[in-house]
């Protein structure tokens, strides 16, 4: 929910779950709670300026389900290649076949 707010709302918001946390009876809001005063600044900074890591992890995943794949490779250029290939945003036209728009030859 704090990712909703505005930055000022938010850290409001943020410093009263804090304290309702840290009165809790319940261990794990506990540890959450001292797990996100410790990064409460950066927490805030995300909701400030609107970024976060969420399309560097997709990426960093899908480079390693690609790994997984390529298993076996003998040459690590092949693997590099795949790699590539697959999160690199390129589309490449295989031999004998059309790309879309492309009329009947």
């Amino acid at each position: 929910m704090f990712f909703k707010y505005d930055y000022d709302e938010a850290e409001v918001e943020l410093e009263r779950w804090l304290k309702w946390a840290q009165r809790c009876r319940i261990t794990e809001f506990i540890d959450l709670g001292k797990k996100v005063k410790r990064h409460k600044s950066a927490i805030l900074a995300a909701i400030k300026h609107g970024l976060t890591n969420a399309r560097i992890e997709a990426i960093n995943n899908n480079i390693k389900v690609t790994i997984r794949m390529g298993y076996g490779y003998r040459n690590i250029d092949n693997l590099i290649s795949l790699v590539r290939l697959k999160c690199g945003g390129d589309i490449v036209t295989l031999p004998g076949r059309k790309t879309k728009g492309e009329s009947p030859k």
